[in-house]
C-alpha cells in the first residue's frame, strides 16, 4: 500500500514538473537584442537626418539667391535725367539766340559771299561803308554770344555739383548690380552733359574770333580798294560858265 502511494505522487510530482516547463505562465516576455540590427537602424536615422538637414541648407540657398536676384533687378530710385536735360536745353537755347550770323551752313557761306566778300570797283562807297558796320556789328554781337553761353555753363555748374553728389551718394547706397550700374550709367550721362557745355562755350569764342578774324581781312582788302580810289587820279577841274545874276 505505501509503495502504490510513493508512486502515484511520484507521478504527480513528474506530471506537474512536465506542465511546468512546457507552459510558462501568460505573463512572462522573453526580449531578444540584436546588435547588428540596432546599428542598422541607428545608421539608417542618421543618413536621414543628414538628408533633412541638406534639404534645409539647400532651400536656405535658393531663397537667399532669390532675395540677392531680386536686389540685382531694383532699379536706382534716383534720376538726374530731368535736370540734365534741362541744363542742356539752356545751352541750346543760348547757341540758338546767336546774333546775325547764326550757327547755320548757309547763313555762313552768304555772309561770306557778300559782307565779307572782296571789296571791288563797282562797289558804291556807301556800300562798303555799310558793310563794313556790318561786320563790326557781327563782331561785337558774336563777342557778346560767347560770354552769354560762357555764363550759361558756369550756372550749370551748381547743378552738375549737385547732381555728382546725389549720384555718388546713389552708387554707394546701391543694393544691387542694377543700382549700381544706373548710378555709374547717371553719371556718365552728367560727364557727356558737361563735355556738351564745354564744346558750346568752345563753339562760341570760337565764332567770337573767327567773326574778328574774318573782319580784319575785310577790312585789309576794303582798305586796299578805298587806297586805290584815293590815288587813282580824276578828270580833274572843268570850267563851266554859271550865271550868278538875271
Amino acid at each position: 500500500m505505501t509503495r502504490i502511494r510513493l508512486r502515484r505522487l511520484a507521478a504527480s510530482s513528474a506530471l506537474a514538473l512536465s506542465l511546468a516547463v512546457a507552459a510558462p505562465p501568460a505573463f512572462a516576455q522573453w526580449i531578444v537584442f540584436d546588435p547588428n540590427n540596432f546599428s542598422q537602424n541607428v545608421l539608417t536615422a542618421a543618413r536621414e537626418l543628414q538628408q533633412i538637414t541638406n534639404q534645409i541648407t539647400s532651400l536656405q540657398n535658393e531663397a537667399q539667391m532669390l532675395i540677392n536676384q531680386a536686389r540685382n533687378l531694383a532699379s536706382l530710385p534716383y534720376s538726374s535725367l530731368q535736370q540734365l536735360q534741362s541744363s542742356i536745353q539752356r545751352t541750346q537755347q543760348l547757341l540758338s539766340q546767336a546774333q546775325n550770323i547764326a550757327y547755320n551752313v548757309q547763313q555762313i557761306d552768304h555772309a561770306f559771299q557778300t559782307t565779307y566778300g572782296g571789296a571791288n570797283a563797282s562797289q558804291s562807297n556807301q556800300a562798303l561803308i555799310a558793310n563794313a558796320q556790318q561786320r563790326w556789328q557781327n563782331s561785337v554781337g558774336g563777342l557778346q554770344d560767347a560770354m552769354r553761353v560762357q555764363a550759361g555753363v558756369v550756372g550749370n555748374l551748381d547743378t552738375n555739383r549737385t547732381q555728382m553728389s546725389a549720384l555718388v551718394t546713389s552708387s554707394q547706397s546701391a543694393t544691387g548690380a542694377l543700382q549700381a550700374t544706373q548710378a555709374g550709367n547717371q553719371m556718365l550721362a552728367l560727364q557727356a552733359q558737361q563735355l556738351a557745355d564745354l564744346t558750346a562755350a568752345v563753339a562760341a569764342q570760337g565764332r567770337a574770333q573767327t567773326l574778328q578774324s574774318a573782319q580784319q581781312a575785310a577790312a585789309q582788302d576794303q582798305a586796299k580798294e578805298q587806297l586805290r580810289r584815293f590815288l587813282t587820279p580824276g578828270s580833274g577841274y572843268q570850267p563851266t560858265a554859271i550865271t550868278m545874276f538875271h
